[in-house]
This record gives structure tokens, sequence and C-alpha cells, in this order.
């Protein structure tokens, strides 16, 4: 199909209403119609090994738009490395691994955890390099912890 054929499908009202959405949910319901079966042979045929390429590719586009100050271009970017993310935690489900709500769920637990002096009684922290000190710390503990759980 040529390119100005392509500029003009029709998309159903459902789908020019995912289009439009700017929920999380919505995004997972457009990764997980891509990855059914009938869904795009592109996408189906993605592992974790071959998203990989295009994980670092979108990483260095975000790191390009803040350098260049391109806040345009850094939402669009962000968005592509939302996608990897959203792509790959619906791999890992599809496999029985996890699932984009178990990614979610550990990276609030692992902020409020880093953050004792916000989230907890610990006490106020007045410099960056005290929270930064403190985080290295708590990463420290949590994994040693995570090595002991695995012998």
């Amino acid at each position: 199909m040529k390119e100005k054929a392509l500029m003009r499908q029709k998309f159903t009202p459902a789908s020019r209403r995912l289009a439009r959405s700017s929920s999380l949910s919505s995004l997972e319901k457009i990764i997980n119609t891509l990855l059914a079966p009938g869904g795009c042979p592109w996408d189906r045929r993605q592992t974790h090994a071959t998203l990989l390429k295009h994980l670092r590719e979108e990483a260095g586009e975000v790191c390009r738009a803040v350098r260049r100050k391109d806040w345009d271009n850094l939402r669009e970017e962000l968005g592509d490395v939302l996608l990897q993310v959203v792509l790959h935690s619906a791999l890992a489900r599809q496999a029985g691994r996890f699932s984009l709500g178990d990614v979610i769920k550990g990276i609030n637990a692992k902020m409020v955890r880093r953050h004792p002096h916000i989230f907890a009684s610990s006490g106020r922290l007045s410099t960056p390099a005290q929270v930064l000190r403190q985080w290295r710390i708590i990463k420290k503990g949590e994994k040693r912890k995570l090595r002991r759980g695995k012998k």
C-alpha cells in the first residue's frame, strides 16, 4: 500500500478512542491486541531478547532529547520507552512470569522503601548527598537480603 493510502485508513470508533486515550490500561489493551492470535505478525514474533536493541535505541533517544532540551521529542521518546516496558511486561505475563501490575507494585514498594525520610518516621534528610548515601545503604541491604533468599 502506498504512503498516501496508508495515511487515509479508516479506523473503527473503538480504535479511535484507544488512540486518543491517555490511560495506561488503553496502552495495555493495544499491546494485548497486537500480541493476540490474529494480531500483528511483527509484534507476535518479538521476545525479550529481540526487543533489547529497541529498548537501548529508545533510551538513547531520550538522552538526546534531554541534552537538546527538545521537550516535544522527549515526550514522544518517553512514550516509546513506556511502550517497551508495557511490551516486555505483556510478554512476561504471557509466559506466566509477571504482569505490568507486578512491575508497578514492585517500583512503588521500592520507591517508598528507599525514601524512609519521606514515607516513614525516620527523620528528614536535608541534602541530596544524604539521600544518596541512604539510598545506597538501603539498596545494599536489599541486595544482600535477596542473595540470602536465593541460597
